[in-house]
């Protein structure tokens, strides 16, 4: 694919540490089978203007174990084309790009605390959510 779409540069990540040394060339290819393979990889390789492998370990690996997850998931007909997945690594979570903290907003246990400390509900609590208080403060 990435030679269909005339890439240049390519970054090869993948989690298994012998499949990515064998494919830098810094560990041989004993086995027969696997030859022919390590073959293609390196013919492959020469049209790319730069091209590198890193490993990944799977435990550092999530979000791949989720696409393939989601790819077994789906059906996929044989002559569809399915545009690449354009994905951003940021230095913080999303959560924290999105949510903004008010200043005066109480914690969400704000009412079951003073329920416990005074057995007082809020003014505007109706009765379900009277309940609701009451048994979470019980638990």
């Amino acid at each position: 694919m990435a030679v269909e779409l005339d890439v240049e540069e390519l970054l090869t990540m993948g989690d298994s540490d012998i499949l990515i040394r064998q494919a830098q060339g810094e560990w041989e290819t004993r086995d027969i089978k696997l030859i022919p393979y390590r073959q293609h990889v390196e013919d492959l390789s020469k049209q790319f203007k730069s091209i590198e492998f890193r490993y990944i370990p799977r435990f550092h690996n999530e979000l791949a174990d989720g696409l393939a997850t989601l790819a077994l998931m789906l059906p996929y007909p044989g002559n569809a084309h399915i545009n690449p997945l354009k994905i951003q690594v940021r230095e913080r979570h999303g959560y924290c790009n999105t949510i903004e903290m008010e200043s005066d907003v109480q914690p969400w246990y704000h009412d079951i605390k003073r329920f416990l400390k005074t057995k007082e509900y809020p003014e505007q609590a109706n009765g379900d959510q009277k309940k609701t208080i009451r048994r979470l403060a019980c638990s």
